[in-house]
């Protein structure tokens, strides 16, 4: 009897397969584990550090300025390699990218844990944060590559479960670990925590991901796009350095880098189609031609600016307002993790019947959550807030759970495999852009209202929640335009149009 290879594993199954296919599809699902396994623990550094950052001033005796870079430093370096790294592992091999990121990951955590000083600890987030961009594309890539239907509905359904419990449940974390190792060196193992991991995970993931074919991996040494990625990268930092160091970098230059930011993207965008004439682009323009996916991208990029935005804002009311210990401010948000991890497995499923209306339900969730907590907040503001918001939080929680997976499925179902790496990284730069603008944006009304000699804390998280609130109703826009083109689309009759886009099952380019 024969096994299936690695290299096989990501075919589709055939009908009346044997006991050998049942392993070979046991196997896909394993290697989709660790995958979500490495996804979590880099998603998790986003958040997990936010209520660490007390006893990292304290242990190192940090600046504002050096704070904010460990924060922000992260969040930019992560969000300028998301792309190239996407396209590099589609052109060359996403098993030998995913295994690079994930030992560079771990690496990084533990000079982040051994930090001696500010200067240490900044660099060594640089580092984590850009490890933690190779190896994100890589786990919607595998995705694409493993799973196709309904079983790619449920894979994508575990991933957005993936991404909605380590945003929320990292306060939760932190706070535990801070508390079981003291203020002293707790902030240490909110980053050691990682090592590991990272260990168990690195030889699972060598054995279970299936390998590039070799003419992937020949045809990645011909089209990598170095221009592109000069161009794509300068615009990126441009756009995000000053949002990410609003706090810190109070004058108003800063801001014309948002006019450079956009002469470079456009200056990205005019290189990638004349590049696409006689080469594989970094990013296919023809991509955003395909209504589900660019929907899909700008979804991403408004949710993401307000939902994330939530948990800055709570997190400091909790601890700097009403004196929460880092442990019980993570307890109070864990509602809202239980509700997106539940819900989006069930999102995962559910997508393949509902499509875009499921997205749809999820935001007016969020909404409907989001709402009731400032009001929870008006109505009964003091130490009992955080039971006072658990039911509202819960049901944002579950409706963002609707928002994340199916929206990462709808929009990547029409991408062709070769390019799943790429147009996940675009993707995921979306969020990151979407949450730095969100907390950049959401922030600076929060903190006009928490300075001077009387700070109001439960006004100011309020009005931070309406502006979040303003933020997920664009979304709900964008959303509902969506379906009521889909609705319109499913009135043509078949054959009279078409998208030119592969379905997502093989090679080919959008729009050829």
């Amino acid at each position: 009897m024969t096994t299936q290879s690695p290299r096989d594993a990501g075919k589709p199954e055939r009908h009346g397969a044997s006991a050998v296919g049942g392993r070979a599809d046991e196997r896909r699902w394993r290697a989709l584990t660790v995958c979500l396994v490495a996804g979590f623990m880099t998603l998790l550094d986003v958040s997990i550090v936010n209520v660490a950052l007390p006893t990292v001033r304290a242990g190192l005796h940090m600046s504002d300025s050096g704070l904010q870079w460990v924060l922000s430093g992260y969040a930019l370096a992560f969000g300028l390699v998301l792309v190239p790294a996407g396209r590099l592992g589609d052109a060359r091999s996403r098993r030998a990218v995913f295994l690079t990121g994930l030992a560079l990951f771990t690496l990084a955590s533990a000079l982040a844990g051994a930090a001696q000083n500010q200067e240490w600890l900044v660099l060594a987030r640089l580092f984590q944060g850009a490890a933690g961009g190779v190896l994100v594309p890589q786990v919607s890539g595998f995705i694409q590559t493993l799973f196709q239907g309904a079983e790619r509905g449920r894979a994508f359904g575990a991933l957005g479960a993936t991404i909605g419990l380590s945003t929320a449940v990292g306060p939760l974390l932190g706070g535990l670990l801070i508390h079981l190792f003291g203020p002293e060196n707790g902030w240490r193992w909110v980053f050691l925590v990682n090592l590991p991991i990272g260990a168990v995970a690195l030889p699972v993931a060598y054995r279970l991901l299936p390998p590039p074919r070799p003419a992937a991996e020949r045809a990645g040494h011909r089209d990598f796009d170095p221009l592109g990625v000069v161009l794509l990268g300068a615009g990126t930092v441009a756009l995000l350095l000053p949002f990410v160091q609003q706090q810190q970098w109070h004058s108003p230059d800063r801001w014309l880098l948002l006019p450079l930011a956009a002469v470079l993207l456009a200056a990205f965008v005019g290189w990638e189609r004349h590049y696409a004439r006689r080469h594989e682009p970094l990013v296919s323009m023809a991509l955003f031609a395909v209504r589900p996916y660019a929907a899909g991208v700008m979804l991403s990029l408004v949710y993401f600016a307000g939902f994330t935005a939530i948990f800055f804002i709570f997190t400091l009311y909790l601890q700097a307002g009403l004196h929460y210990s880092a442990l019980t401010a993570g307890l109070a948000i864990t509602p809202f993790a239980v509700g997106s991890g539940v819900s989006a497995a069930v999102g995962g499923r559910l997508v393949g019947r509902l499509g875009r209306r499921l997205v749809v339900l999820g935001l007016v969730l969020v909404l409907v959550g989001l709402l009731a907590s400032a009001l929870a907040v008006q109505l009964w503001s003091g130490p009992s807030v955080g039971w006072t918001t658990l039911g509202p939080l819960l049901v944002a929680g579950a409706g963002s759970g609707l928002v994340i997976t199916p929206n990462q499925t709808l929009t990547l179902q029409r991408v062709p495999v070769a390019r799943a790496g790429s147009a996940g990284g675009v993707l995921q730069t979306a969020q990151r852009v979407g949450s730095a603008v969100g907390i950049a944006v959401v922030g600076s009304v929060f903190f006009a209202h928490v300075g001077g000699r009387r700070p109001d804390w439960a006004l100011a998280f309020q009005l931070g929640v309406a502006v979040a609130a303003g933020l997920v109703l664009l979304a709900l826009l964008v959303a509902t335009v969506d379906e009521v083109a889909n609705r319109r689309a499913a009135q043509v009759p078949s054959g009279s149009a078409g998208t030119g886009v592969s379905d997502g099952r093989g090679g080919g380019r959008p729009g050829s």
